[in-house]
């Protein structure tokens, strides 16, 4: 009896996690010509688990979305941005793992693997990843009959310095910075999770602002890049997370992000735990930084989002 039970179980459990997540397949963000890059045959990614056994990917030559559509979708999707001081990219703590929570509550997920900024691959460094979120939301949107998305309901979600990318798209989503069609790049919300906002010199993750922009970028630059600096009426709503004893990015980022969008009266939620440091992603089971995904499916469901 326990042979004939034990693999009707698996069985049982496999099936279950099958109903609310299934990963479709990986894209190219450029299935043609990458903007602005160069070849460099001697530049190659590279993938490897730190210390704590987390897995990161660096040196992305080839952007691509994986692609998780949720088998009980509601039309909403979210793209994501895995964190890593635009050095590596934290892709399955903050891609992978979220995008299957995502899918839990009926959204479809995207994780971006962006290019991170070099000048070995890319004429203009500080531009290359929001090329990649541009063009990230515009083939969502382009293909979203294909996926049963809803075209008003593609959001933008960004860790760490992948919420410094998120936070630019919000900012920036009209900018023409490579030839592309008429296809709107715009976030209709964003979702932040102790992310890097500024590139102001007092207030900056500043492996995250010289990886980016270099060692003395011009108060233009720092301006472009800082998104606090660039909102107005047209950014969309946001939810914001974080904890306040995180040592690595300053909570200020968060906060001035915040009182930009309340001048302009955009719906959004700014959490501040007690404990959870920083690159915390889902949250330790019981600790305080674990209500976040429960607080942000609220904040979607009371914005009609979900």
């Amino acid at each position: 009896m326990k042979k004939i039970l034990f693999p009707v179980i698996a069985f049982f459990f496999l099936l279950l996690n099958s109903y609310t997540s299934a990963q479709v397949k990986i894209i190219k963000v450029w299935p043609n010509k990458i903007p602005d890059s160069i070849i460099n045959k001697n530049y190659k990614e590279q993938d490897f688990s730190n210390e704590n056994g987390i897995y990161r990917i660096s040196k992305v030559t080839e952007p691509t979305l994986s692609v998780f559509i949720s088998l009980k979708g509601n039309g909403t999707a979210v793209i994501i941005c895995p964190g890593g001081g635009y050095e590596h990219l934290a892709y399955q703590k903050e891609g992978v793992d979220v995008a299957k929570w995502l899918n839990k509550i009926g959204v479809a997920a995207f994780v971006l693997k962006y290019r991170l900024p070099s000048d070995s691959i890319m004429k203009n460094k500080s531009i290359g990843p929001l090329q990649d979120a541009q063009e990230a939301i515009r083939i969502v949107r382009r293909n979203s009959k294909t996926w049963n998305v809803n075209p008003n309901k593609i959001g933008i979600m960004g860790f760490s310095a992948g919420g410094s990318l998120a936070s630019l798209l919000c900012t920036h989503y009209n900018d023409k910075i490579y030839d592309n069609d008429s296809t709107s790049a715009k976030p209709d919300f964003s979702i932040f999770l102790y992310p890097v906002i500024s590139m102001r010199a007092e207030i900056t993750h500043m492996g995250s602002r010289i990886n980016l922009l270099g060692k003395n970028p011009s108060d233009k630059e720092v301006k472009y890049f800082s998104s606090e600096l660039n909102v107005n009426s047209k950014t969309p709503p946001a939810f914001l997370a974080l904890a306040e004893n995180d040592k690595t990015v300053p909570l200020q980022n968060s906060i001035d992000y915040f009182l930009a969008l309340k001048k302009f009266d955009i719906p959004s939620e700014l959490h501040i735990f007690q404990s959870g440091g920083h690159g915390f992603g889902l949250g330790k089971k019981g600790e305080t930084e674990s209500y976040w995904p429960d607080l942000c499916e609220n904040w979607l469901r009371a914005l009609k989002i979900l």
